[in-house]
C-alpha cells in the first residue's frame, strides 16, 4: 500500500475515537462545577495531566509521522489518547514504546478494525481501543461501577460517547464536583481541559495503573 493511501487511512481512524459527532454540545453539559480545592500535592499522573490545561488548545485528529520511540504531535494540539500518553510519558511511561513493541509481538490480540497488517508505531498508541488493551494486558483493569469512591485520582476511565457512540478517554482527578464526583482531566474537543463528565456517559475502561512514581 502506497504511503499516502496508508496515511489517509489512518487519519480517518483517528478521527473515529475521542471526538463526540457535531450534534454533541459536550461543553454545554461539563459547565463549570463547585469544585474541592485542590490537594496540596495533586499525585503525579494527575499532576501531569493537568499541566496540559492552557497548553493543549487544539482538538487535532490528524494523523502525523512521528520519531519513535518518545514521539507526539505539537503540545498544542491533539486528542483524547494524547493526555495518557503524555501524563504517562511524564511519569517514566513511553506508551508509544510499550504499545508498538506489545503489538509486533501480539498483533493478533489487538482491534483489527482499521484494516492494516502490521502495526504502526506512529497512530497505533494514539487510538482508544488499543490502549485500552495494553491496559487490560499488563493487569491494569479494575472494575467499572457507578460509585465515584471507586475511582481514584489517576485512574484512567474510558467511555462509549452518548449518542455518537464513540470512545473517549481520560485521567481521574484528585478534585470533585460540588456532589463528590471526581472531575476528569481530558481533550474532547476544545483542548485539555478538567470536567464533571465521569458518569454523563457509559464507562466501558477503569484502569489503574501500577507504575512506581505515578
Amino acid at each position: 500500500m502506497k504511503p499516502l493511501r496508508v496515511g489517509a487511512m489512518v487519519s480517518l481512524a483517528l478521527l473515529a475515537a475521542c471526538r463526540p459527532s457535531p450534534p454533541e454540545q459536550p461543553q454545554a453539559e461539563s459547565a463549570p462545577v463547585a469544585a474541592a480545592a485542590v490537594p496540596a500535592a495533586s499525585p503525579p499522573l494527575v499532576a501531569a495531566a493537568r499541566r496540559q490545561i492552557g497548553v493543549t488548545l487544539l482538538y487535532d485528529p490528524a494523523y502525523v509521522e512521528m520519531p519513535y520511540p518518545g514521539g507526539d504531535v505539537p503540545a498544542e494540539r491533539g486528542v483524547c489518547t494524547d493526555v495518557i500518553v503524555r501524563a504517562l510519558r511524564a511519569g517514566g511511561l513511553d506508551l508509544q514504546q510499550s504499545i508498538h513493541q506489545d503489538m509486533r509481538a501480539h498483533f493478533a490480540d489487538y482491534p483489527q478494525q482499521w484494516g492494516l497488517q502490521a502495526p504502526n508505531r506512529s497512530i497505533d498508541h494514539r487510538r482508544v481501543p488499543n490502549q485500552m488493551r495494553w491496559f487490560e494486558r499488563v493487569g491494569w483493569s479494575r472494575t467499572i461501577t457507578a460509585n465515584a469512591a471507586d475511582y481514584a485520582p489517576g485512574d484512567i476511565a474510558a467511555w462509549k460517547l452518548n449518542g455518537s457512540g464513540l470512545l473517549h478517554i481520560g485521567i481521574v482527578s484528585d478534585r470533585k464536583a460540588a456532589d463528590g464526583t471526581p472531575l476528569v482531566i481530558h481533550n474532547i474537543g476544545n483542548g485539555t481541559q478538567e470536567d464533571d463528565i465521569l458518569f454523563r456517559h457509559a464507562v466501558i475502561g477503569h484502569y489503574r495503573p501500577v507504575l512506581s512514581g505515578l
